[in-house]
């Protein structure tokens, strides 16, 4: 296998969806080690012409490195896939390395983007059923995009810019986490000795590297709807949800499917 290539296999906010959610806290302070995100890039395109060529190159490129990984990627084939010239790569991006930080900033834009709006809910929604909503709609839309999530985590270990993407995607389902887990000890419905910045960056991690062992990784192979099941489990175990926000259990001990749960 290439360097940084992916396997091939098919981690909104994993967590309490706060965007169902109204009158939170904010979150405390946190603080963060991540560098700095790269200047702009000043080749911006001033035609529309110019707009298209540059989107041309950022989604052939993306196609290249989820097809050869990061390592083996050639400037030459983003080109000839974009079907523009070798040199008018060089007129929109300085680098291999440029053009890549932009393709995973701008998969991180699509993992934290809002839900759709047929996902919002009605008020009636249980505590629960949002949790494992927010968990399968990450999940989901990290599987759409896995062969290139896989190339990003793995570039991420050594280029600071990247990493620094992908902290600030971990660090935004974080503090939107925190400020649920606040409101839930409020209303009475979370274990109130939970530190809620540490449980908040406990069960995202668990849920974004989760997603990255099963479907970057090929880790082990799961049923879909069980892993978000099992999942959406541990965080309302973690956090103590009352026995009225939890569904039904099954035969098995394992809670009944909810609605919110099937594919």
């Amino acid at each position: 296998m290439r360097p940084y290539a992916e396997t091939g296999h098919a981690t909104d906010a994993p967590g309490v969806d706060e965007t169902e959610e109204k009158g939170s806290v904010l979150p405390r302070a946190r603080t963060s080690t991540a560098p700095t995100v790269p200047p702009p890039n000043d080749n911006v395109p001033r035609t529309v012409r110019g707009a298209r060529t540059r989107a041309k190159l950022v989604k052939a490129a993306k196609e290249v490195f989820e097809r050869d990984g990061f390592l083996d990627a050639r400037i030459s084939d983003i080109a000839k896939r974009a079907k523009v010239s070798y040199g008018a790569f060089y007129h929109y991006f300085d680098s291999k390395e440029q053009v890549f930080r932009e393709v995973a900033e701008t998969q991180e834009d699509r993992l934290t983007a809002p839900p759709d709006e047929t996902e919002g809910g009605d008020g009636t929604v249980s505590t629960y059923d949002r949790i494992l909503r927010a968990n399968r709609r990450y999940l989901e839309r990290y599987r759409s995009e896995a062969r290139i999530m896989g190339v990003i985590e793995q570039v991420s270990r050594y280029d600071p810019y990247v990493n620094a993407a992908r902290m600030a995607r971990q660090k935004h389902f974080a503090e939107r986490s925190e400020r649920a887990i606040r409101r839930l000890q409020k209303e009475g419905g979370a274990d109130p000795r939970l530190d809620p910045a540490i449980a908040s960056d406990a069960l995202g991690a668990m849920v974004a590297r989760f997603a990255e062992l099963w479907l970057t990784q090929g880790y082990r192979s799961y049923r879909f709807d069980e892993a978000v099941e099992q999942l959406t489990l541990i965080w309302a175990n973690a956090l103590g949800l009352p026995p009225e926000q939890r569904p039904a259990a099954k035969a098995g001990g394992r809670p009944a499917p909810t609605r919110a749960g099937r594919a």
